[in-house]
C-alpha cells in the first residue's frame, strides 16, 4: 500500500486537496500499478513560520533578509 504525503504552506483549499489527491492517486495507478483503494494520501499544512530555505524563514519579508 503506497502513502504519498505531501507537506506544503498552509493556505490550500479543501477542493485544492481534493484535486492534489485524485492526481496523485490516478499518478500512483498508472505508474507504480497500484489501485486507488490501495493508495493513500496524506496532507501535512505547514505554517510560513515553521518553514526555513536556504537558512531563512520563508514568513519573514524579503526586506529583512
Amino acid at each position: 500500500m503506497p502513502i504519498v504525503r505531501v507537506e506544503m504552506w498552509t493556505g490550500r483549499t479543501p477542493a485544492q486537496k481534493a484535486e492534489l489527491a485524485r492526481v496523485i492517486t490516478e499518478a500512483m495507478v498508472t505508474i507504480a500499478h497500484t489501485t486507488p483503494e490501495a493508495t493513500i494520501v496524506m496532507f501535512e499544512d505547514i505554517p510560513k513560520e515553521n518553514w526555513a530555505v536556504g537558512g531563512i524563514l520563508s514568513s519573514q519579508p524579503a526586506d529583512k533578509i
